[in-house]
């Protein structure tokens, strides 16, 4: 008899998608407040090992993945840990225990919010 059980996705609580943290780079020059937010998202996803985790957690199938199938980027469970928290400090990561286990996901307004950032406008006719 196996206790395992297969637990729902959660879905996003907000009623609207996040509004995204800075406008395109070509639209105008960012406030200081929004310069620093997008300063701390590259800053986190500027370390390899990071980069490495965030691209597990987003490409997971289901849009989350639990610390156990992510933890093998080479470096010790506690160092995966303390990556995983600057990534969540930055708010690219959103996270939930559920027994012993944590799930972490991407909310994908903030994907949208970082390609957004990227894009250039097309130039006017």
């Amino acid at each position: 008899m196996s206790n395992t059980k297969v637990l729902p996705l959660l879905e996003s609580g907000a009623a609207e998608p996040v509004a995204p943290c800075c406008p395109p780079l070509t639209e105008r020059p960012f406030t200081a407040e929004e310069a620093e937010t997008a300063a701390q998202m590259f800053k986190a996803l500027g370390d390899p090992v990071r980069l490495r985790l965030f691209s597990a957690v987003a490409s997971h199938p289901g849009g989350e993945a639990c610390v156990c199938d992510i933890s093998d980027v080479g470096v010790s469970q506690p160092t995966v840990s303390h990556h995983l928290k600057k990534l969540k400090d930055a708010g690219l990561l959103t996270s939930e225990r559920r027994g012993t286990w944590v799930y972490y996901r991407v909310e994908p307004s903030v994907l949208a919010a970082m390609g957004r950032l990227l894009t250039i406008a097309p130039a006017a006719a």
